[in-house]
């Protein structure tokens, strides 16, 4: 049954440093995955709607503190187009991204967004939203315009930790209850956290997965932490092979401890795993992620939206050629959603 290992059974998990045993992890949680979600591969496309960003993140490249950035704005018809593109390849599902703004204008904009998805896929294209911490009354207003999913990730579910990464302005607690209130309004609720952090401990990292569990989430988007000339925390990093190695692994480890102590959530491998080597994302699939976006952000705006160095092209053809010969079968025209969700909504 999910959430059978003891925290220092997840620790040893997380710890493990030889390439053999980390295979075996690997190859373990991916039989768990099978069991549970099958060898499908949910697509979801993904839109970055923009860079522009009120918060001031210290390990963020699109922070609102770096001015080396070039800042921009999808319209309305370009999000169109993209979801467009998205529903004709049969991909099922999209992700709208951006920075984080709350103002009444971005909430029209997106509920706008969301009425256009709607209608062009006559309602069959799923959607996920990953737009930072609003209000009830907004996320009530996005569910209720056609999106099913939103991502918060928390970045660390440790509260000192979280402060580290943070400006004073940033809470913690708002963060918190911003999860509390997507589930009251029956999102599918999506979180993760960055792995590999300066400062980052194992037992963080526990507590981490232990709070994926407390908090009941239906998907989980981690991503190794990579990091940003432009920012206060990555400045200083040298990106080495020997750090693209290290944070690989400390990635996939992250993915398939998950997958033993969740069985049946949903769990992206990002696009963090293939800046750091190539096949990174296919290995995430192995290591037990079932969930995969592909950007379909015109190319012209992509550059611009830089979270951290190295970030890969998009060849999405290559892409879903790997994700095929690693094995798995695409989830086409299907929304992929998380089978925790309707399992936690079963009467008990």
């Amino acid at each position: 049954m999910p959430y059978a290992l003891r925290p220092s059974e997840l620790a040893f998990l997380l710890s493990l440093d030889d390439r053999a045993e980390q295979q075996e992890l690997y190859a373990a949680a991916y039989e768990v995955k099978l069991r549970h979600t099958g060898n499908l591969v949910s697509l979801r496309g993904l839109i970055e709607m923009g860079n522009v960003c009120a918060k001031n993140c210290f390990y963020c490249g699109i922070r609102s503190g770096n001015k080396k950035v070039e800042r921009f704005q999808l319209s309305l018809d370009e999000i169109e187009n993209m979801a467009l593109t998205a529903y004709r390849n049969n991909y099922g599902s999209v992700v709208l991204q951006a920075g984080e703004i709350e103002s009444e204008a971005r909430t029209e904009f997106v509920e706008e967004a969301l009425r256009r998805i709607m209608k062009l896929s006559d309602g069959k294209l799923g959607v996920t939203l990953s737009l930072g911490e609003q209000t009830k009354s907004v996320y009530r207003r996005w569910r209720e315009a056609g999106a099913r999913r939103y991502l918060l990730r928390i970045e660390s579910s440790t509260e000192a930790f979280y402060k580290m990464l943070h400006p004073s302005s940033h809470s913690y607690r708002r963060r918190r209850r911003c999860l509390e209130l997507l589930r009251e309004l029956d999102y599918q609720v999506g979180s993760g956290v960055m792995v590999g952090l300066p400062g980052q401990t194992v037992g963080q990292l526990v507590h981490d997965i232990r709070f994926f569990r407390s908090a009941d989430l239906d998907m989980i988007g981690m991503g190794p932490y990579l990091p940003h000339p432009d920012t206060p925390l990555g400045r200083d990093i040298a990106f080495t092979p020997e750090y693209r190695a290290k944070q690989l692994a400390s990635g996939l480890k992250m993915i398939a401890v998950t997958r033993l102590y969740l069985h049946d959530v949903n769990i992206a491998s990002t696009t963090a795993l293939q800046a750091l080597a190539p096949g990174g994302r296919e290995a995430g699939l192995l290591a037990g992620a079932n969930v995969i976006m592909p950007n379909i952000t015109d190319a012209g705006h992509r550059k611009n939206y830089n979270l951290y160095v190295n970030k890969p092209d998009a060849d999405n053809d290559l892409l879903i050629e790997n994700i095929t010969a690693a094995g798995e079968r695409i989830n086409w025209g299907e929304s992929g959603d998380s089978a925790h969700y309707f399992s936690r909504r079963l009467p008990r």
